[in-house]
């Protein structure tokens, strides 16, 4: 494992996206000032659709443009890379053109038969502008995955995240806050505007790299065979998993009316919870999201070329750090919850949603993190069966649930689904890597998050702690000390054996 290349990517990666979510949470909470929850659970079923679009458009090509460029790399034929790209853009195009003709063709009918509510058809024929955009960029960014290359990936996706922000902020200024249609058109339209100065970042970007690199061989035999066979199996399995959210999305609202909530209340509910809560819980998830995505590459190299012993510690390092970061961010936002939601939305109902579904991001987190070695081992056809079951009862429980328990049954619903895809994920990846893991070490680990939350809440109750956003920070700080003096007393983290870990996978 060339762990230095992995380390220099991944503090790239992070601190970018540490920035990109900054803005992300900025933008959302900008959204909720101006559009109300009712608006943000709005826009949120629109962009359910739209992301079913996308996963039509995209077509798994983005995985296989990754996985075939890795492969070339590791077998040393840099010269055949181009070929693998030419023959990714141009199934991307075709998708990418028939996903867009596609929803600006049933735009209509999504929305009042699907959605039931004939103002989002604007804002789906505005998405609709941006899909051949999202395919052939999503295979640019493959490629620059796959290469290692994660600083001029992540170009493309600050250039997207950037352009949407504006475009839709300076959308809005022109449009009532009482017109939920064109205001979500606006946000539709910043989406399709970060799409395509996204492409054309990455494309400029990519031929500026091939001409460094000059011209190539021929890629290896049966290319356009082999991305098929990537490409193909994950695009019909990611069809039925991306179409079952979208059901689910469709039935939350509907569910919540049936418990007994106003339409109003329904969709205020949804998105508070998807459009609000989830960013905030999210939101530390980059570290790991930009390594679930790095070691890929890394991983399929290795496997090419039979480092199982560097597979196995990589595993290992990375799902012990995984909980260990996990576990002080969910108890630190159990903590802190109420704080939260005040200060970021100034809504105590927010910051008892972020609460109540705090202690399910060890799982979260831990789930992301398995995916992403799952994948770079080749088992992507296994992540998206799990996701497929999972969605399938998900659907299930919603629709029979969620009119009897409401709001809080959707929370119940989230545990349990997250909890069911993590333990078939790292079953499976226990089967092909020795996971050594410790259980002790875990429980502590946990435990010591737990107490340390537990005691910054008795020391900031008894100094009578500041509030705010000085509160949030002070009350970070002190839980940061508790924590890693609780795990450092209780030896919850072998550092010696994490260490060795770490230095196998150089």
């Amino acid at each position: 494992m060339k762990g230095k290349r992995l380390f220099v990517n991944t503090v790239i990666m992070t601190l970018v996206s540490l920035f990109l979510r900054s803005v992300g949470l900025w933008f959302q909470v900008a959204l909720s000032r101006r559009m109300g929850a009712a608006g943000i659970g709005l826009m949120q079923l629109i962009l359910s659709v739209g992301s079913l679009a996308a996963t039509f458009a995209i077509s798994g090509i983005r995985f296989a443009a990754t996985r075939l460029v890795s492969e070339e790399m590791g077998r040393g034929r840099l010269g055949g890379v181009s070929g693998v790209v030419r023959r990714c853009l141009a199934y991307a195009a075709v998708f990418g053109c028939a996903a867009s003709g596609l929803l600006l063709l049933l735009a209509d009918t999504v929305a009042v038969r699907f959605l039931g509510d004939v103002r989002t058809a604007l804002a789906l024929r505005v998405l609709a502008v941006g899909m051949p955009f999202i395919s052939t960029g999503a295979v640019l960014g493959g490629y620059f995955t796959g290469m290692c290359k994660a600083g001029r990936a992540l170009m493309g996706t600050v250039s997207e995240e950037l352009c949407r922000v504006a475009v839709a902020l300076a959308a809005l200024s022109f449009v009532r806050t009482a017109n939920p249609e064109l205001a979500c058109a606006a946000v539709a339209a910043g989406s399709a505007s970060g799409e395509i100065f996204s492409f054309l970042v990455l494309l400029a970007l990519y031929l500026f790299d091939r001409g460094r690199r000059g011209g190539g061989e021929a890629p290896g035999g049966g290319v356009t065979r082999r991305m098929l066979g990537i490409a193909m199996p994950l695009a019909l399995t990611a069809y039925a998993r991306v179409a079952l959210n979208t059901v689910q999305n469709m039935l939350i609202p509907s569910g919540l009316r049936k418990s007994g909530a106003s339409a109003e209340a329904a969709l205020a509910g949804y998105g508070m919870i998807q459009g609000m809560v989830f960013p905030v819980m999210t939101f530390p998830m980059v570290i790991f999201s930009s390594l679930s995505e790095l070691i890929v590459p890394e991983l399929t190299e290795e496997q090419v070329q039979g480092n199982s012993r560097r597979i196995e510690a990589a595993a290992n390092a990375l799902l012990m750090l995984t909980f260990a970061f996990s576990a002080a961010v969910a108890a630190y936002l159990w903590c802190f919850s109420d704080g939260l939601g005040r200060c970021i939305y100034q809504s105590a109902e927010a910051g008892r949603y972020i609460g109540l579904l705090a202690l399910l991001m060890p799982v979260m987190y831990m789930d992301h993190i398995t995916d992403g070695l799952l994948r770079g081992l080749g088992e992507q056809l296994y992540c998206m069966r799990v996701n497929i079951i999972d969605s399938v009862v998900s659907t299930a429980l919603i629709y029979f649930a969620l009119p009897v328990w409401g709001l809080y049954g959707y929370m119940a619903i989230l545990y349990a689904s997250e909890i069911f895809n993590f333990t078939l994920s790292v079953r499976r990846l226990a089967r092909l890597t020795a996971l050594g893991g410790s259980i002790r070490g875990m429980a502590l680990t946990g435990l010591s998050a737990l107490a340390a939350a537990g005691l910054t809440r008795l020391a900031m109750a008894l100094s009578g702690g500041a509030n705010g956003l000085l509160g949030l920070i002070c009350g970070g700080a002190v839980f940061i000390a508790v924590y890693i003096t609780l795990i450092t007393l209780l030896r919850a983290v072998d550092r010696a054996e994490l260490a060795g870990m770490l230095r196998d996978m150089r």
